[in-house]
């Protein structure tokens, strides 16, 4: 299973995912899988790594003083980390795996400021997005960053939306969460704060203590900041059953298996049918002919099994 959501966290950092979302982080809760990003074997260690968030999926599991968190929204795009050395870009990665990635430097220079009125050396990190009237809007942004050609680039519609910024020196002693904001506005970028989503992808809020001193003294797990977490927007699936497994050849001649299910309304469409992907997914899932599974409708449109349920 562990080689299974290898791939898939590949092909997703890739901007060609081959399952959804919710159906990665289903399988990942449960075989307790929790790498993220992939290893850039030809890449580049990024100054400072880039953590994922912890995910909740309701408001009690969020930190008791809530109010003295940041909130802001969690775009769903394509994370990449900028450089900046003495007022100049020097350097911006794809996430790869938090530690290395790949090289996208002449891409961002078409998207960010290339100069910033500071002399420190600083890593910002943020969002490439695309607007969400794009089909697969967060594939397309990821997918971008892989383009060999700089013109297919730039006929893109990007955005670059900035959230963090680190430094290797603190003179005048840690901001706030709220004055980094400020300072990335100051210094021409797009911030999460104040970025206008409702034509952008998100999938839930991020929550990040205010305080940077006390972020600090939180620390990290292997994986996370201790203070910070991601609320995310969990759809809720419906409960039917597997009928039969049919196998069919798509418009690229790849053959793939199709879930037949006892029809069940969902959304007020009738489905019958769901994507299993390939023989991978249905062994990871353990499904069997009869046994009940959760459907939901990724992106309100394609029916998908979730997990099967006991």
């Amino acid at each position: 299973m562990k080689d299974f959501l290898d791939k898939a966290s590949k092909h997703y950092y890739e901007g060609d995912p081959i399952i959804t979302d919710a159906e990665f982080d289903s399988l990942a809760d449960r075989f307790g899988y929790n790498r993220v990003g992939y290893t850039v074997t030809d890449g580049i260690p990024h100054l400072f790594r880039m953590y994922s968030l912890q995910k909740v999926f309701s408001e009690t599991d969020l930190p008791e003083d809530i109010g003295n968190y940041v909130c802001t929204p969690k775009l769903d795009g394509a994370a990449v980390s900028i450089l900046y050395v003495k007022g100049m870009l020097a350097l911006s990665l794809t996430r790869g795996d938090g530690n290395i990635g790949k090289d996208i430097t002449e891409k961002m220079r078409s998207l960010v400021p290339n100069t910033i009125p500071l002399h420190e050396v600083i890593q910002i990190t943020g969002e490439v997005v695309a607007p969400k009237t794009i089909p697969n809007a967060r594939n397309y942004a990821s997918g971008a960053l892989n383009l060999k050609s700089m013109e297919e680039f730039e006929q893109r519609d990007l955005t670059f939306v900035a959230y963090d910024i680190n430094h290797t020196v603190h003179e005048r002693g840690r901001l706030y969460a709220e004055q980094t904001l400020s300072i990335l506005r100051d210094f021409g970028f797009s911030e999460v704060s104040t970025f206008d989503t409702d034509n952008y992808p998100t999938d839930g809020s991020v929550y990040r203590l205010n305080n940077c001193d006390r972020f600090d003294a939180m620390g990290y797990t292997s994986h996370h900041p201790r203070g910070a977490v991601a609320l995310k927007e969990e759809k809720e699936g419906r409960i039917t059953k597997l009928l039969d497994v049919v196998w069919q050849v798509g418009k690229s001649g790849v053959v793939s298996p199709v879930a037949i299910l006892d029809p069940i309304d969902i959304d007020g469409a009738i489905v019958s049918r769901a994507t299993l992907h390939n023989i991978e997914y249905i062994r990871s899932l353990e499904l069997e002919i009869g046994c009940n599974v959760e459907v939901i409708r990724s992106g309100e449109i394609i029916p998908r099994i979730l997990r099967r349920v006991d």
